[in-house]
């Protein structure tokens, strides 16, 4: 790829002396899974495959361990033996073979580590772990040192291009910088320069041990998020040792796994952490790579242009579209499936031991299985609703050739995603819809909008197969005085059919009832002098100053006191479930929500027994005592069910059935696009 006119630096080679990267765009390191198990090697070689066919640069692996103490959990990836080795050639061939370059992350778990014998540079047990892990003995800390390099000069035989070594995100490298962790009293702790050693040696004997020929990155943490961690003018020392070292890149990371400051999460804005590789970038001369919500050519293409990077990484973008920089290079950025930092189908999936995915793009880590091919005999076919199920399956079978038409009763597509697109925070779901819209009119699918159709239209029109989407509506719970003037639907208050009052009660914790509550409190608070949008710079500042972000670089750890932010509202967040709420909500993510709703001071209650409404307000049992909320409005969030009236009309003509029309217990985006798209690749004439 050449200079190109809308995004000139981006498809501007960068050379190394040795190696040309054609691009600046990185595939940052992401664990899919499918590191875990050899037998997977050539799924995971797939997956990587299309990403560099689809034009990155540079590709990260997930992180491999250089030795059984550095697993994150036990037998999880490791690269320490020449047979190991062996089995990395067919990603590394494979790569090669459709243009790209890949370097493989060497990552050592420290006390992050989920098994018995772990190891750290002191015995402090991480929040994340339930193991406390031995102490490292300067013997171990040697030949660790040495497993760096191993593992590296294995790389470079199995046929990569470089190295990655992490150390940042609170793993072990972190661990010894910082001294928070840190506590050690011999040469290898307690003096900056102590603290830094075991990082410098390990790219030393890297270095000593691969020549000077090979890609060296090295992710160091600018910003840990943690008290006690590294001061700024720290991480700058240790920024120029490392160059000094042999480092080649170096590559930025933010925030550490216990951090209690949201990263990554689509509540995270865009580019929310630039002004921190900004000036780290001042102090060095090698490239740097910015990271971090960065989701769009566009944001990425001004992070170059201003000078705040030389390369952009980006992880889960490539999980939404593995095509996104050969869109980006054709001037089709409007057909980009963007990522919209949900964290589902992805880290929630790896925190549960599962292969990662993508909730807007199933075929993500599974190539090999989801195949989008040409349908053998084009059909005639109608789906009914243009919901994430309706639209997955209809653009996918528009993809393999058959001839679809899209019924949708409402005068816009996307059905419970118009919701979820008006919570703050919950924005880039106009992204999703966005790429939806343009894959009909490139796919050239039938599109019928504020049209109900029915079954005998579609009887009628004799299409070779019926798919039913129709969706959900509210689930009404049994609570005497539903009828109440009080008494208000979700789906009148996120649209903004009635307005909401000042005291609140929400029946119902679950991801709706989280929702509700966050759209009631509204997540951006900054705005402009004339009361137009906020600039990204205002959300950026109001994102810091929420979650006590430092941005003068003067604290310790780059943390400050929150700016406290209560509500003037009452707001009761009511479950009829026993325990916190909140606890079903994403693994990675749910923590966010409740921390934001406890510190505007939301009353979340669990174990509630709803009694009545009435002009008093909601009457409730809880803790065996009988209460009165003395609210304005009570908000029902009380789940959904299924519609599926149109369903039983057509039985007779077997038409499929999904997403929430399918099982509505919980909406769930991820498992209707899913359901969607294996419906759509697999459908064919019976």
């Amino acid at each position: 790829m050449s200079a190109h006119s809308k995004y000139p630096k981006l498809f501007e080679p960068l050379n190394l002396g040795f190696v040309s990267i054609k691009n600046r765009f990185v595939m940052g390191s992401m664990h899919t899974g499918l590191e875990d198990s050899v037998k997977n090697f050539s799924k995971l070689a797939a997956f990587y495959e299309e990403r560099a066919a689809g034009g990155v640069g540079l590709i990260v692996t997930g992180g491999f361990s250089p030795n059984r103490t550095g697993w994150f959990l036990p037998f999880s990836s490791k690269l320490t033996t020449q047979s190991e080795m062996s089995s990395h050639k067919q990603i590394t061939e494979r790569v090669h073979s459709a243009g790209g370059l890949i370097a493989l992350q060497i990552l050592h778990a420290g006390r992050y580590a989920i098994h018995p014998f772990l190891a750290a540079p002191s015995p402090l047990k991480a929040p994340i772990s339930p193991f406390k892990p031995w102490q490292m003995s300067r013997r171990k800390i040697l030949s660790t040192i040495e497993d760096f390099a191993k593992t590296a000069e294995l790389a470079k035989t199995a046929g990569y291009d470089g190295v990655e070594v992490m150390g940042s995100e609170g793993y072990l490298i972190n661990e010894f910088v910082s001294p928070k962790t840190n506590l050690r009293k011999d040469e290898w702790g307690g003096s900056l320069e102590n603290r830094n050693r075991f990082a410098i040696e390990i790219v030393k004997k890297i270095r000593g041990r691969v020549g000077p020929n090979f890609i060296l990155i090295f992710r160091i943490s600018i910003l840990d998020l943690v008290e006690r961690g590294s001061k700024f003018e720290e991480v700058v020392t240790l920024a120029k040792e490392l160059e000094l070292a042999g480092v080649h890149i170096l590559s930025t990371g933010i925030g550490w796994h216990e951090a209690r400051v949201p990263t990554i999460a689509t509540d995270v804005p865009r580019g929310a952490f630039i002004w921190a590789t900004r000036e780290l970038k001042k102090h060095i001369s090698v490239p740097m790579i910015a990271a971090n919500r960065i989701n769009t050519p566009e944001l990425a293409e001004r992070i170059l242009k201003n000078g705040d990077a030389d390369f952009v990484s980006m992880a889960r973008p490539y999980l939404a579209d593995s095509q996104f920089v050969k869109k980006a290079f054709d001037e089709r950025a409007d057909e980009i499936n963007t990522c919209i930092a949900c964290n589902q189908g992805c880290l929630d999936h790896i925190f549960k031991r599962q292969r990662a995915t993508c909730l807007v793009n199933p075929r993500a880590c599974f190539e090999t299985e989801i195949v989008v091919s040409k349908a053998k005999t084009p059909l005639k076919i109608a789906v009914v609703g243009a919901g994430p199920a309706g639209l997955a399956f209809a653009v996918t079978a528009a993809e393999r050739g058959h001839n679809v038409s899209l019924f949708e009763s409402s005068n816009e597509i996307g059905g419970q995603f118009n919701l979820a697109k008006r919570i703050p925070g919950k924005e880039e779901f106009y992204e999703t819809l966005r790429y939806y819209r343009r894959k009909i009119e490139v796919l050239k699918v039938n599109l019928i909008l504020n049209h109900r159709v029915t079954s005998h239209e579609l009887r009628k029109a004799q299409f070779d197969k019926i798919v039913i989407a129709t969706g959900v509506r509210p689930r009404t719970p049994q609570i005497s005085g539903l009828n109440h003037k009080k008494v208000i639907g979700y789906v009148d208050i996120i649209s903004g059919k009635v307005q909401v009052q000042k005291n609140i009660a929400i029946i119902g914790a679950g991801g709706i009832g989280f929702d509700t509550a966050q759209f009631i409190l509204g997540r951006t608070q900054a705005s402009t002098a004339n009361g137009s949008e906020p600039s990204e710079s205002e959300k950026i500042k109001e994102f810091c100053d929420t979650w006590g972000v430092d941005q003068t670089f003067q604290n310790v750890g780059g943390l400050k006191k929150k700016v406290e932010n209560k509500s003037e509202q009452m707001i009761y967040l009511l479950q009829r479930k026993p325990g916190a709420p909140g606890k079903s909500l994403g693994k990675t993510t749910g923590w966010i929500h409740r921390s934001y709703l406890k510190d505007r001071g939301v009353k979340m209650m669990g174990g509630v027994e709803y009694l009545k409404v009435d002009d008093e307000g909601l009457h409730i049992r809880h803790q065996n005592r009988v209460l009165v909320l003395r609210v304005d409005q009570v908000i029902i969030c009380a789940g959904q069910e299924p519609l599926q009236e149109l369903y039983s009309e057509l039985v007779d003509l077997k038409p499929d059935l999904i997403g929430g029309a399918f099982e509505a217990f919980e909406l769930d985006a991820k498992a209707a696009i899913k359901q969607g798209t294996l419906l759509a690749t697999n459908i064919e004439m019976t």
